[in-house]
């Protein structure tokens, strides 16, 4: 009797290093979430991104590093679109403010990206160099982003409130009650997010000089 060969079993791709290091990136988002930065372990990093530890020395040189490498996988793509709708649109300032608010809505407070900073306001005072590197590597660019909207509304002839070149954390300052308000107060009170930023924007592009 001739019995029947078992397929041989089909062997498991191996992870490139990208999407390991990817997996780690999610994993330490994830753990950081949930732990606080102080109370994080890499051993629940690497447990949850399934790699050993000793790979996440392969791509993180301690914690601090891989915290920070989160902010910037985070920041980076949403920033870098920013940027680039500044130098490339040719749309209304006020429209131009409208699409950034959606941005932030389905690109930042819709998604994972919302717990990062989320993280640095519940730990930064605790450990000013996560604060340091957050305002250096997203609030300072983003503020700037700001700004020049600002500079490229005057030489268009369209008219911002001037405060907010000096003040452009006027603009951002309902993002961040967003991000408070969805972490501390939405089961209690529900915050309609897309109603208040168009709020804001009204308010903001008032001026009948600004082109709709």
């Amino acid at each position: 009797m001739t019995g029947t060969m078992a397929p041989a079993p089909k062997k498991r791709r191996k992870a490139e290093p990208e999407e390991r290091r990817q997996a780690i990136l999610s994993a330490g988002l994830s753990v950081f979430a949930a732990d606080g930065f102080a109370a994080a372990k890499l051993d629940d990093v690497a447990a949850k991104a399934g790699v050993a530890k000793g790979t996440i020395y392969l791509y993180f040189g301690d914690k601090e590093d891989l915290f920070e490498q989160i902010v910037r996988d985070a920041a980076a793509p949403v920033l870098d679109q920013l940027q680039g709708m500044v130098a490339l649109s040719d749309l209304p300032t006020a429209a131009l403010l409208a699409k950034i608010f959606e941005v932030f809505r389905t690109q930042i407070l819709a998604t994972d990206r919302k717990l990062v900073t989320k993280l640095v306001l519940t730990e930064g005072t605790r450990f000013p160099k996560i604060a340091e590197f957050y305002h250096a590597e997203v609030i300072s660019k983003g503020l700037a982003i700001i700004q020049k909207i600002a500079r490229r509304a005057a030489e268009r002839g369209e008219q911002l409130p001037s405060e907010i070149e000096h003040f452009p954390h006027l603009v951002f300052a309902p993002m961040l009650l967003a991000l408070l308000w969805d972490g501390l107060f939405s089961k209690f009170e529900p915050l309609d997010v897309e109603q208040m930023l168009s709020a804001h924007h009204k308010i903001l592009t008032a001026s009948p000089l600004l082109k709709r």
